[in-house]
């Protein structure tokens, strides 16, 4: 069992588990830290999405809660002005890469982007970059869910759950920099790759990327 060490985070007196990494602990605290590629069982996190940054009482720069283990009299900010400037061009960073077309979205009201905006008072706009304009078709070949790659925030979600839950290995990351992407092998259609249809990997997109059809939805009502 692990031992119980006492931190602060945003000025709240906190028993956690020692190592257990800060974003968890401020989630289950309802501590809001915005994430996005965050997954709990990995235990080397990428850290990929650039958007939990907070602020360790003693470190000279911020650093990712989903990287950064507590320890015992550990203070944590979740809102600095360096923290809040990270996340702003992290932020902007996903839109640049994201189609911002909300109303289209099947997600629309349920994505963690817009959640996060909410949380962080940021506008769905870009101010600083231009958009990258993907012209990458949707595949609509599965039966049961339809994959956006122009909506993919790159999480790496739906891989892991492929990999690491239902074992199948239907999709991965290819490519690289801006090209990267999630896709089939030799970029197939759904419906000519191993995916078997689970629906895991739509669960646990957190945008409009994965998406379930209509039939989907009428057959569990």
């Amino acid at each position: 069992m692990s031992k119980m060490i006492t931190l602060t985070i945003d000025n709240r007196k906190i028993i956690a588990p020692e190592g257990e990494k800060i974003l968890w602990v401020a989630l289950e605290n309802d501590i809001y830290i915005p994430n996005l590629c965050a997954i709990k069982e990995i235990s080397r996190p990428p850290a990929s999405c650039r958007l939990c940054f907070v602020e360790v009482e003693g470190f000279r720069e911020p650093v990712t809660a989903c990287t950064q283990p507590v320890s015992e009299g550990m203070v944590v900010k979740t809102r600095t002005p360096a923290v809040d400037r990270l996340v702003k061009t992290a932020f902007e960073l996903l839109l640049s890469d994201h189609r911002l077309k909300c109303a289209q979205c099947p997600q629309n009201k349920s994505c963690e982007l817009q959640k996060i905006a909410r949380e962080r008072g940021l506008k769905f706009r870009l101010t600083r970059l231009k958009h990258l304009e993907k012209n990458i078709p949707i595949d609509e070949s599965q039966e049961l869910f339809t994959f956006d790659r122009s909506r993919c925030v790159l999480c790496g979600r739906c891989v892991w759950v492929d990999h690491q839950v239902a074992k199948v290995g239907a999709i991965g990351f290819s490519r690289r920099g801006i090209k990267r992407m999630v896709t089939t092998f030799q970029d197939t259609d759904l419906a000519d790759s191993p995916c078997t249809g689970c629906g895991l990997c739509v669960e646990a997109c957190p945008v409009g990327a994965l998406s379930f059809k209509k039939k989907r939805t009428e057959d569990l009502l």
